[in-house]
């Protein structure tokens, strides 16, 4: 499948909408497509595809071209259509939120979702990439929570093939951003097979990105919980992405120990513990981004064997903190590596420490001495 695929949804830039501004191709494609013969709508929908592949430009222009590509995905249509129209719609949606919004208000979610049900594995595949780039719209993530898509995009990352596995995951993490969603989605126990493709996944990946997005918001609940700590590897998959992964899939996987370790310390801590996440916190808490870090010295102080300050005389400092935690642990490859990273920690904090000072001596006024 080649058509081009999106998750976020950017601002389209004004273009010239009139027919000036089209090329002959766009105004011959807007021809074909509103002829009643089905050989010439095909034809249309396969060309409307091409120039929407990458022009961010005919996605305007061809705008119009919305509503008749939405009518041949109808039960009545030649089945050729369907996916020659879906892969137009989708191409037309990518980078577009005008074009996002208006598919859905042509109606073109009810076929989708009937796609997604289909035995064609590609018109299945070529729904939840659709479903994905549709999702990416504000406007559009109530609609499709109410749809009743969610429970079909779980159903997709159990049983489709890799790419819809993948496409379906990032469409999840996209729809799980809207608040009222969320309900939806943990009721249909997306964890377990979440945490298999993440497993099979490059820790470094976009999809190991977005798996982790997908926990991080379901561990928000307590049988999201329950079921990351009971599939085998996967806490152990999430601190591998604390470690590996991109700087947003970090900061996802720490917040999602955090939220775990937050909801029931007693019952967490030790799961956590054991999967060698300290040397991750601490090369977190200097390399990640700012939530990234603040998120790690809070996990930190959290899998101490005390979580707060002992004394006046015992700060809550984070040398203090690891050195805690450093003395619990058993093995002593992770000892050994989390006293290494700690030292090194130190020293980029001491690194730190001098620019600032030299800096700021070089910006020094007379008045300020």
């Amino acid at each position: 499948m080649e058509a081009a695929v999106d998750n976020q949804s950017p601002s389209s830039s004004d273009v010239d909408v009139t027919p000036r501004g089209a090329s002959s191709a766009v105004l011959r494609a807007l021809q074909l497509i509103q002829y009643d013969d089905s050989d010439s709508k095909l034809q249309a929908a396969k060309e409307i595809r091409r120039l929407t592949k990458t022009s961010q430009r005919c996605r305007r222009l061809l705008a119009e071209a919305v509503i008749p590509l939405v009518s041949m995905l109808r039960v009545d249509s030649p089945q050729s259509h369907h996916e020659s129209a879906l892969l137009a719609l989708l191409n037309l949606a990518v980078k577009d939120e005008r074009n996002k919004m208006s598919i859905v208000e042509a109606g073109a979610l009810d076929h989708v979702i009937r796609f997604l049900q289909s035995e064609n594995i590609n018109l299945q595949e070529s729904a939840t990439a659709a479903l994905l780039t549709l999702s990416a719209s504000i406007s559009n993530k109530p609609i499709i929570g109410a749809s009743g898509a969610i429970p079909l995009l779980v159903n997709i990352l159990k049983h489709g093939t890799t790419q819809a596995k993948v496409d379906a995951v990032m469409a999840l993490s996209n729809l799980s951003t809207y608040t009222d969603n969320l309900t939806v989605i943990i009721e249909t126990d997306p964890v377990p097979s979440v945490v298999t493709l993440l497993k099979s996944s490059k820790r470094s990946s976009k999809t190991a990105e977005k798996c982790c997005s997908v926990i991080e918001s379901m561990v928000g609940f307590d049988e999201g919980r329950t079921a990351l700590a009971a599939e085998d590897g996967g806490i152990l998959a999430v601190v591998e992405v604390l470690e590996n992964g991109t700087r947003q899939a970090r900061e996802h996987a720490v917040g999602a120990l955090l939220t775990i370790c937050e909801s029931d310390r007693c019952k967490y801590r030790e799961l956590i513990l054991k999967e060698g996440v300290i040397p991750g916190l601490l090369e977190l808490k200097v390399q990640g981004t700012p939530k990234s870090q603040t998120k790690a010295q809070t996990l930190l102080r959290l899998l101490r064997e005390t979580p707060y300050p002992r004394s006046e005389f015992q700060p809550d400092t984070l040398e203090n903190i690891v050195c805690n935690i450093i003395s619990q642990i058993d093995s002593d490859e992770q000892s050994s590596k989390a006293k290494k990273m700690l030292a090194e920690m130190v020293q980029v904090s001491m690194e730190q420490s001098l620019r600032h000072l030299q800096q700021r001596a070089l910006v020094c006024t007379p008045t300020d001495l």
